[in-house]
């Protein structure tokens, strides 16, 4: 019966023994995201969230593909193009969208701790394929579920229903969009597919600015300017290719894990920098949502 971890085995099957790749993958989305968050909010100052997201992932995904097409890679085909245009919509149009979104009314620590439930949420999509989770999974979902109520009950998320919905449904679209391009909807190989993904993920979210009326607050703020910068060079073109690489060679479980550490680091970067409040009943409901990530972590043991 496959578990949650089974889609994509690393060879041995043991974190132990990953490639330095991988190693270098996770360093990135666990360090490098938990930063990006408080670098959104910064942003925000001079770029409203559907504009600043859009142009950050248009601008990072084109950069990516001219690099790719001097190396000699092949664009990719009509079917694959319609496999970014989907992936792109859920995971950046959706996902990160709706962060940036949440993030205009809620602070960035208390957001990113929310999108800790990505790993229970991919869990129960994974459901779908018949991919059930061990009984600690099953125990990870249900305390990292008691963790996000606990959390939904803090001042933070009480005082902007508004925040709260768009981040529930960044998660549930990232989620949706992480799964689909594990299990069916497969982009370019290489980076030409994260390239691609970033296109039409940054095309969909400046629709939705256009849409939104959004604009530019000219001339931008300089920390709103660099902010934007390190979201495009580290959140987009590192870290974010970093975890399709993941979720392309490394256990479901693991390439969520960075929901683990990232909670943890953009909370104390917030505190520390932003300035922004982080009630005691807060910081318990992030440690009742992390344990069950934890559990999530944790593989049955091979039999034979």
């Amino acid at each position: 019966m496959p578990t949650l971890a089974s889609p994509a085995q690393a060879s041995s099957g043991s974190r132990s023994t990953l490639p330095p790749l991988l190693w270098l993958c996770l360093a990135a989305t666990w360090v490098v995201w938990g930063s990006t968050y408080l670098a959104i909010k910064y942003a925000l100052i001079s770029f409203p969230p559907f504009l600043q997201m859009g142009s950050r992932f248009l601008f990072a995904g084109v950069m990516l593909a001219v690099w790719m097409r001097w190396r000699g890679a092949a664009w990719p085909s009509a079917l694959q193009w319609r496999n970014a245009l989907v992936v792109g919509a859920l995971m950046l149009g959706g996902g990160m969208g709706g962060t940036a979104h949440a993030e205009v009314s809620i602070g960035s620590g208390l957001v990113v701790a929310f999108i800790a439930v990505v790993p229970l949420l991919i869990a129960l999509l994974n459901l779908i394929w018949g991919v059930k989770p061990t009984r600690l999974e099953a125990m990870g979902i249900a305390l990292g579920l008691v963790g996000v109520l606990m959390l939904t009950q803090g001042s933070g998320f009480q005082s902007s229903p508004a925040g709260l919905l768009a981040i529930s449904v960044a998660c549930i679209c990232w989620s949706m969009g992480s799964v689909l391009s594990q299990r069916s909807l497969p982009l370019a190989p290489g980076a030409m597919g994260f390239a691609s993904e970033m296109i039409c993920g940054g095309l969909v979210l400046m629709v939705l600015a256009a849409v939104s009326r959004e604009s530019l607050v000219w001339p931008p703020a300089p920390e709103a300017v660099w902010a934007w910068l390190y979201l495009v060079v580290f959140g987009s073109l590192i870290a974010f290719n970093a975890y399709m690489v993941l979720l392309a060679r490394a256990p479901a479980a693991l390439a969520a894990s960075y929901t683990f550490v990232n909670p943890v680091i953009a909370m104390l970067l917030g505190v520390w920098i932003a300035n922004e409040t982080v009630t005691r009943f807060e910081w318990y409901a992030v440690a009742v949502i992390l344990a069950g990530v934890l559990l999530l972590l944790f593989k049955r043991p091979q039999k034979g």
